[in-house]
């Protein structure tokens, strides 16, 4: 205000209408700009975007998977990312090149093959993949892959790491018509091997084979630890009544000497159920004492035998459903002791083992002995 009351001063001898309007002016200036000491609001916070992300790639049959890990929402001085896309580029060059490229070249040079719409759901999963189609006619001998991402005032930033892939044409196709059999030990997959590559040559060039499992939505699982080089394979680490889904790939030779997976076969999804009986009880021997006889047998090989009953009569003939149960609990050890028992009486005793998921198994062997 003091600079005002000066200024208005200044112009007291001003009468001409041009300094008058001049004057005008230039107390709104000053009421509206200074307004008594006042400062203007602060402006907002410039949206930034993160300025690299690093990515990762391999070819998969006839494609090329990138992927990278998504940067944190907020950046370190807590100022919003507001990512909105991430820019895709792809350069085709020969396999002579230089391997050294300036982002200013590769920028001119390079085409732009995708760009994603970047969500709240691809923040919170973390791992982001995108996968590049390739077609083999004519197909270059490298390709240069980078990323950058985009915000939402169309700021763009650096770009990311160069991916440098010499895709192989010949990568077998996926194996087909997958199968499954569930033994009491195993779940048993087969296949068909592919006949051909994904550029339509023949013989199909395949080294063998990796097998897949996955369970509740985890993060598929690799079974064998060298490759399968057979169509069939034994799956001996599982557990009845859970839920598996299996795929499988075909493994080629690559470009650089480097094996280069198919893309997945078709999936299957089981639940085995046990159906399987335990074996009968064998050695099964019978010692008989002043009070009591006593039944001793071998346990059985199932891991999965929950115990066993024992089967009572008098009469031989009479048929095995109408023999005496002497253990309506199920017997947990391989060792009996019958009790209940009549001198001078002929017994006859026979054995059932029972799994976890109740199957009985045959009858065993018949056994007597005739109390002292």
């Amino acid at each position: 205000m003091h600079l005002l009351k000066q200024t208005l001063n200044y112009f007291k001898p001003v009468n001409s209408y041009a300094g008058k309007a001049a004057l005008a002016l230039i107390c709104f200036a000053l009421l509206t700009g200074l307004s008594c000491g006042k400062r203007t609001p602060p402006l907002p916070p410039i949206e930034r975007v993160q300025q690299r992300v690093i990515i990762s790639g391999t070819q998969r049959g006839s494609l090329v998977i990138l992927s990278w890990t998504m940067p944190a929402r907020n950046a370190p001085d807590g100022s919003i990312l507001n990512i909105s896309r991430a820019d895709v580029y792809r350069l085709a060059e020969p396999a002579g090149a230089p391997l050294t490229l300036s982002e200013e070249e590769f920028a001119s040079r390079s085409t732009l093959i995708a760009a994603i719409p970047i969500t709240d759901e691809d923040f919170a999963r973390k791992q982001f993949t995108f996968n590049d189609s390739l077609e083999f006619a004519g197909q270059p001998a490298r390709l240069r892959y980078a990323v950058r991402f985009v915000n939402a005032a169309g700021q763009k930033a650096a770009f990311s790491n160069f991916l440098l892939i010499e895709p192989s044409a010949r990568v077998a196709n996926p194996p087909q018509n997958l199968t499954y059999t569930v033994f009491q030990e195993s779940i048993t997959l087969s296949w068909n091997a592919p006949q051909t590559n994904v550029d339509g040559t023949q013989p199909a060039n395949v080294l063998g084979y990796n097998i897949y499992r996955t369970e509740n939505g985890a993060a598929p699982r690799l079974l064998n630890q060298t490759p399968v080089t057979y169509t069939r394979f034994a799956d001996t680490f599982f557990e009845f009544g859970r839920s598996y889904s299996y795929f499988l790939r075909a493994i080629s030779l690559g470009t650089e000497g480097e094996p280069v997976e198919s893309l997945n076969s078709e999936i299957i999804n089981i639940k085995p159920l046990d159906i399987f009986p335990p074996t009968p009880p064998t050695g099964i021997t019978i010692a008989a004492a002043p009070n009591n006889i006593s039944i001793f047998f071998a346990v059985n090989p199932e891991t999965d035998v929950a115990g066993y009953r024992i089967y009572r009569t008098t009469d031989a003939n009479l048929p095995r459903t109408e023999w005496a149960l002497l253990t309506p609990e199920l017997l947990t050890t391989n060792t009996f002791q019958d009790t209940n028992i009549v001198s001078g009486t002929t017994y006859f005793y026979f054995l059932t083992a029972v799994d976890n998921a109740g199957n009985i198994s045959e009858p065993s062997e018949t056994v007597s002995e005739t109390a002292p």
